[in-house]
């Protein structure tokens, strides 16, 4: 398991090789002594279909419509990955334009998914990007590589190991 270290009140653990386009200054911070950024999320049950997400002090509802026993009080989570990949693509690419002064006002993401069975999936996703008054195709195949290069993007790409456990039942309630 990595050695996990804290760094500006943020978590890293150690890695052996970084890859990366644009960092925040813990992510670089981290690299700078070979190691990655770990994130966290922690998600709590409320009610019917209905969730609340944390990450850094932030929350969100995650929810159903109600045509799936909820009460669309939220974003669904096959909507939160879309957002993700959207927010993440547009970071990016608003990185690339600022870097190089150029204007990112008006700029907008649209991300699709089709749905597949046999497992259920989202399949395939498109990205669309439009930067109003960007008509330099040099500064646009710039714009497109930036937001290819996004975190979530090459997640989706190249999947991640994904542990799921079941946490052992505390103390207390075993001694009932």
């Amino acid at each position: 398991m990595a050695n996990v270290f804290r760094m500006s009140g943020e978590r890293c653990r150690t890695v052996p090789e970084v890859t990366g386009f644009f960092l925040s200054p813990v992510e670089i911070a981290c690299i700078f002594e070979n190691r990655v950024f770990n994130m966290e999320t922690t998600v709590r049950y409320l009610d019917g279909v209905k969730f609340m997400a944390n990450s850094r002090g932030h929350e969100v509802v995650c929810d159903q419509p109600p045509d799936n026993s909820g009460t669309d009080a939220g974003m669904t989570p096959p909507e939160f990955l879309l957002a993700s990949l959207g927010t993440c693509a547009g970071f990016y690419a608003v990185q690339y334009l600022k870097a190089r002064g150029l204007a990112a006002d008006g700029l907008t993401v649209r991300v699709t998914a089709e749905k597949a069975k046999a497992p259920a999936r989202l399949a395939s996703f498109r990205i669309e990007i439009d930067v109003p008054g960007l008509e330099d195709e040099r500064h646009r195949e710039g714009v497109l590589r930036a937001a290819k290069s996004c975190l979530i993007h090459s997640t989706l790409l190249n999947p991640a190991a994904i542990e799921t456990v079941l946490q052992p039942l505390a103390a207390a309630a075993t001694a009932k």
